[in-house]
């Protein structure tokens, strides 16, 4: 019986989405995907020129009978739905019944098939069929496609280069390769291997076998769920980082998909672990009922609508935070050095070559040494808080000088620690303002002489609109003559010395945010600005005893490992490296 039948008008109307092949890999794309949704388990893909003058996608997969094998160049012709309600139900990566067709009428395809003892063998060209004839053949489909775009000129003449039409194609099926880490895939182009996976059903594998050694070593598993939805997968802790967000790939029911809510909830899991600028390596396969996704929105099938997004926000974002938070341990050095440059990953086809971490801190020349300012009242911090970040806590850790007037330079039983004194201090500072801003009373303290802020009269009536808000920060601000204000006190929690600077950034970021003001958003970048601008800064002398305070406070963080911008604070290097760089242990 035939599994492949031409929809009703009125179905195929509801899900027409006008399929436009544009590149290379638009048509790898399609003939992948339906090679999975014929159950392949080996799926190879062979290019000539980046895709430009061939691709050919061969698999393993339960083919098609004659019947069929026609109807599939028929446009709304597909296996995958029946009736309306198939809509809501969607479990397979293709199912609209254009791919096909839309290719075959700007190319040359070539189709071999079988689905049983005998093959059949279709050529179609322009749209219009050229070849049906029976063969021999084995079990599978394959596919070949020659001559793209050559009766389109117009379109013909907006692909791109081949290293780039092969780049796209690469990362194609690297995606797809970690959607599915249970089907062999296998790439050449002109007859070279540019990607080829196992097919051993191990997503780490898989991520070792397209990320290299360095990124799958790095790597936490992160698995939960909730009454909607389940995630599993990998992330890589922030060592590595790129400079893009190619790397954070998200997988619904098996569909690689670009959903905002999702890259904000992976971002903000790792937010002050690393800088803005940077992206982390992450793998999350999200599976839930398909009446929860909504896939028919654009031709490429990839941006999706979900239900109950924030019960999904929270899921991911909870657990990522969560095991970042217990496997996160100082770094040693010499693994940094390597790690945080980038591993050769097809730099020749994708030019994703990330740079290293860069340094983008404001830098002060002192003559003095640094008031160091200690809240009135220690924090008590609790010895159970979490066994997997004891390590840190019981670290005791002495100064014995500085580098460049910007590294702090200690030393235990276990080695040598450099540590960066500014953002050192900002982590010590982000938190204390932090804990301190959570409180339901903030103490504050009079100034000794008043603070004047003199300002334009939109920015006055900007900042009237939060006078109490920031009454509650600690700022109490009193109306002055015209357009002006007076602050009389300050919180405690400001570092002595830099009260005046402090409340004019505050109301600065006040003005800043006008109209579009988030509460939550504002005391977060208060905290980080405050923490920033009131700590050590670099090319600043300290002494030894304010190195040995920041160090003390340091370690009773919770998150000591980063500055609030998600620069690392310290690098080890551990006895066995130093001996290793000496030559004292060649092992």
């Amino acid at each position: 019986m035939s599994r492949i039948h031409v929809m009703s008008d009125n179905l195929a109307n509801k899900i027409s989405a006008g399929e436009v092949v544009e590149r290379c890999s638009s048509v790898l794309k399609e003939l992948v995907e339906n090679s999975i949704d014929a159950q392949s388990s080996d799926i190879k893909v062979e290019l000539v020129n980046g895709g430009l003058n061939g691709i050919c996608v061969t698999d393993n997969g339960i083919g098609m009978e004659h019947d069929d094998a026609l109807l599939s160049f028929q446009r709304h012709a597909t296996s995958k739905l029946t009736k309306e309600d198939d809509l809501f139900f969607i479990d397979t990566l293709g199912f609209r019944g254009e791919a096909l067709p839309s290719i075959a009428s700007v190319s040359e395809v070539d189709m071999t098939t079988c689905a049983s003892k005998i093959g059949t063998h279709i050529s179609i060209k322009g749209g219009k069929l050229v070849t049906d004839e029976k063969t021999d053949s084995r079990i599978g489909t394959k596919i070949e496609v020659k001559n793209l775009f050559f009766n389109t000129p117009a379109r013909l003449k907006y692909l791109k280069s081949e290293q780039t039409e092969l780049a796209n194609c690469v990362a194609f099926i690297e995606k797809l390769a970690l959607s599915y880490p249970k089907i062999k895939f296998t790439l050449l182009n002109n007859e070279r291997v540019i990607v080829k996976t196992s097919g051993s059903g191990n997503l780490k594998k898989a991520i070792h076998e397209i990320y290299g050694l360095q990124i799958s070593s790095k790597l936490i598993e992160v698995k939960a769920s909730n009454d909607d939805y389940d995630i599993y997968g990998y992330i890589c802790k922030p060592e590595i980082l790129k400079s893009n967000r190619y790397h954070m790939t998200t997988i619904v029911n098996g569909r690689i998909v670009r959903n905002n809510e999702l890259n904000k909830a992976i971002n903000d899991a790792y937010y002050t672990y690393k800088p803005d600028i940077k992206f982390p390596i992450v793998v999350l396969n999200i599976n839930t009922d398909p009446t929860l996704i909504d896939v028919n929105i654009h031709p490429t099938k990839q941006d999706i609508k979900l239900s109950k997004i924030q019960g999904l926000y929270d899921l991911i974002y909870n657990t990522l935070k969560d095991a970042l938070y217990k496997n996160l341990l100082i770094p040693s050095a010499l693994e940094r050095i390597t790690s945080t440059t980038d591993i050769i990953e097809k730099e020749e086809l994708n030019k994703m070559i990330d740079e290293k971490i860069t340094h983008e801190e404001e830098k002060a020349v002192s003559q003095t040494s640094f008031d160091f300012a200690i809240a009135e009242e220690e924090e008590k911090y609790n010895d159970d808080v979490v066994i997997e970040n004891r390590e840190i806590k019981k670290l005791k850790l002495k100064p014995i000088g500085s580098v460049l007037a910007t590294y702090i330079i200690a030393q235990n039983e276990d080695g040598l620690y450099i540590i960066d004194q500014h953002a050192a201090h900002e982590r010590v500072n982000y938190e204390r303002f932090q804990k301190a801003m959570a409180e339901s009373t903030i103490v504050t303290t009079p100034l000794l002489v008043p603070i004047t802020i003199e300002l334009s009269p939109t920015e006055f009536i900007t900042v009237s609109k939060y006078v109490d808000f920031l009454k509650d920060m600690g700022i109490v601000l009193e109306e002055f003559g015209i357009n002006t204000y007076i602050v009389k006190e300050h919180p405690t929690y400001f570092v002595k010395g830099y009260e005046e600077e402090g409340i004019r950034r505050v109301i600065d970021l006040v003005i800043a945010q006008g109209n579009k003001f988030d509460p939550l958003k504002f005391r977060e970048n208060v905290t980080k600005q405050l923490a920033c601008k009131m700590s050590i800064k670099a090319n600043m002398q300290v002494s030894l005893e304010v190195m040995q305070r920041v160090l003390d406070d340091l370690v009773k963080c919770d998150n000591p490992y980063n500055c609030c911008h998600g620069r690392p604070t310290m690098i080890k290097f551990s006895t066995y490296d130093l001996e290793r760089m000496f030559k004292r242990n060649m092992n």
